[in-house]
């Protein structure tokens, strides 16, 4: 499950969580992982939460801007989790593998979400995760997301960049790119393996 957040600022207890975007990861019937479906949210800073200027200016976002239709947190969450807990679920795993480019980060604030919440039982490994900021250096030698993302071959639209959704849409199209340029996960394989 690729996970993408925007955010103001670096610190994940006293910064504002302000876009969450997930695309799940799908294997096709030849072994070959897919990008599956998807689903985003712009979320109301939480009461209390620092709004560091210098995050907003760089993603350009505008925490209060009327037309974001922002939610609270809980409510985003909710909502994200959905089709996470889903997909577990038909995948017969405990927890989903947080996919994400440098994803220490994504995965720090949304565990800092979930605690401000009090959700129960997060869809997601509370450590484990895949990065394609070193899975892209490793392919591609290219470590930034917009250079390893052309480097594979893909679309790049920079004033698209920054935003949760696109983000991780592209995220996910260059973990599956990296992935099944490994060839593609035979049955008895995955049939073999411990499901996380």
């Amino acid at each position: 499950m690729v996970v993408d957040v925007e955010t103001a600022g670096f610190n994940s207890e006293t910064d504002a969580l302000l876009e969450i975007a997930a695309v799940v990861i799908a294997m096709n019937e030849s072994g070959h992982l897919v990008v599956g479906d998807h689903v985003s949210c712009h979320v109301t800073p939480f009461e209390g939460a620092n709004l560091d200027e210098r995050a907003l200016a760089f993603n350009k976002i505008d925490p209060y801007h009327p037309f974001r239709f922002a939610m609270p947190e809980l409510q985003a969450l909710q909502k994200v989790f959905e089709p996470v807990r889903k997909a577990v679920k038909e995948t017969g795993c405990s927890r989903a593998i947080l996919v994400g480019h440098n994803p220490f980060f994504d995965l720090g604030f949304l565990k800092a979400a979930v605690e401000r919440t009090r959700i129960k039982n997060s869809p997601f490994h509370s450590f484990s995760t895949f990065d394609t900021a070193t899975l892209g250096g490793l392919a591609y030698g290219q470590t930034v997301l917009s250079r390893a993302v052309r480097a594979a071959g893909l679309d790049w639209n920079e004033s698209e960049a920054h935003s949760a959704f696109y983000d991780a849409e592209r995220t996910a199209q260059l973990f599956c790119k990296i992935v099944n340029g490994f060839g593609p996960v035979r049955a008895e394989e995955q049939d073999s393996g411990d499901k996380e």
